[in-house]
């Protein structure tokens, strides 16, 4: 393939360019935030599942404390309505009365044991509420730190699409001088050797793979046509002669 040398030279711009573009797309998807943000977003799940349970326990808690006071409410109400028969004077017989009196006092007892239920439910409520408010407030902090996480991302992620657009702005200048055929060569070496279509020979060492030449083939170089492509013997990129190559 034949090239201008100072086309061949304007690929190195390119490869420059395509270089810092490659590494802009490398930063993009390997930013510390997006696995810190995974992370955020699996402690969030793991908190808000812990919250719900909490919210259950309470809801359950709520019912069984209802329940208890409904039960001593029910007792009171008895054992009132039984006070007031034996006051009233209405029982006159002896063995009735006394069956009277220990069921009031029987209703007085299980109204105590059922107080101490409600007081048992209630101090566990009271330690639920705790543990919610707890988990509410552990949550509502990873939620803010997500936030900070993101807004992170999200300014560096502005940044490098700044700078992404400035390099193909420039990659637009630099395509728009070159020969087609030379522009679709270099694409095609690009896409098989790892990003890197074209290289500078300095001072006898090809840039691309980083090895030294030999002398026949420095040689061959120096004798060949400036307008001729060249490619590296070793790792087949475009060799490109610049005032650096020491030939």
């Amino acid at each position: 393939m034949k090239a201008e040398s100072v086309h061949q030279i304007r690929l190195l711009d390119l490869q420059e360019i395509d270089t810092r573009l490659d590494q802009l797309d490398h930063r993009a998807r390997n930013l510390p935030e997006i696995a810190e943000v995974q992370r955020l977003d699996a402690r969030i799940t793991e908190l808000h599942e812990r919250v719900v349970a909490a919210e259950t326990e309470l809801s359950d808690l709520g019912r069984e404390q209802r329940k208890a006071e409904s039960d001593v409410e029910q007792v009171r109400n008895r054992a009132e309505r039984d006070s007031k028969r034996l006051d009233s004077g209405q029982v006159s017989s002896p063995k009735e009365l006394e069956n009277l009196q220990s069921e009031i006092a029987s209703l007085h007892q299980r109204q105590s044991e059922l107080e101490e239920v409600v007081l048992d439910v209630m101090e566990r409520r009271e330690a639920a509420e705790q543990r919610r408010a707890q988990r509410q407030q552990e949550l509502d902090s990873v939620r803010a730190e997500r936030d900070e996480v993101e807004e992170r991302r999200s300014s560096t992620l502005l940044e490098i699409e700044a700078d992404r657009a400035s390099a193909s702005d420039r990659r637009a200048r630099v395509v728009a001088d070159l020969p087609q055929d030379l522009l679709d060569f270099y694409t095609k070496l690009r896409e098989q050797y790892a990003g890197v279509g074209a290289a500078a020979l300095h001072y006898g060492r090809c840039e691309g793979c980083k090895l030294a030449l030999s002398p026949a083939e420095l040689a061959d170089i120096r004798h060949a046509p400036d307008d001729e492509v060249r490619r590296c013997e070793q790792c087949q990129r475009i060799l490109v002669r610049t005032s650096s190559s020491g030939l």
